[in-house]
């Protein structure tokens, strides 16, 4: 239900913001992370999560179900964007977004590790229409990890290696400072 790569590295995101980490692990089933999400936050004062879901309705309303049993409420302030509009948004305002996965037909190597700028991001585009992905990656076509943005003081710097076999492919994370 949840991305996977680079989340060992999420720490270092949250330590950058200044914002408390509470890391939840679990199996890796959707009954497992939402359980094992549940539980969690239900041992923390909270009255409200937040979301980056845009158009996921399986995901969006498995966290609404999990919030309304624990009597919090659930924003999901991203929800249907225009998916474009989305992603051009976030780098306008500031966001350094990392491409650490891609899975589909249209995306190589060549995207792996590279920060997503106003010139590439049309290329993207460019490249969803074509290969008939989505744009925003909503589909598990990419996936991506923040290393700068309004929220952070500093850009996080970040080494690693990629790795393509001509399918999918992975920038493995090795350190950040």
């Amino acid at each position: 239900m949840f991305q996977v790569p680079s989340t060992q590295w999420v720490e270092h995101q949250a330590q950058a913001a200044g914002v408390e980490w509470c890391c939840v692990k679990a199996s890796g089933t959707v009954d497992d992370e939402i359980s094992t999400l549940e539980e969690t936050l239900s041992e923390l004062k909270l009255d409200a999560i937040v979301s980056g879901a845009l158009r996921s309705d399986f995901q969006k309303v498995k966290l609404e179900n999990m919030a309304y049993r624990l009597g919090i409420h659930s924003f999901s302030p991203l929800w249907h964007q225009h998916p474009f509009e989305h992603l051009h948004g976030m780098i306008e305002n500031g966001f350094k977004i990392m491409i650490n996965s891609v899975s589909c037909e249209g995306l190589d190597g060549e995207w792996l590790g590279r920060i997503l700028d106003l010139d590439n991001v049309k290329e993207l585009k460019s490249l969803s229409e074509k290969y008939r992905f989505n744009v925003d990656g909503e589909g598990g076509e990419y996936e991506t990890f923040v290393v700068g943005g309004p929220h952070l003081p500093r850009m996080l710097k970040v080494e690693g290696n990629a790795s393509f076999d001509s399918v999918r492919g992975v920038f493995t994370i090795t350190n950040i400072h």
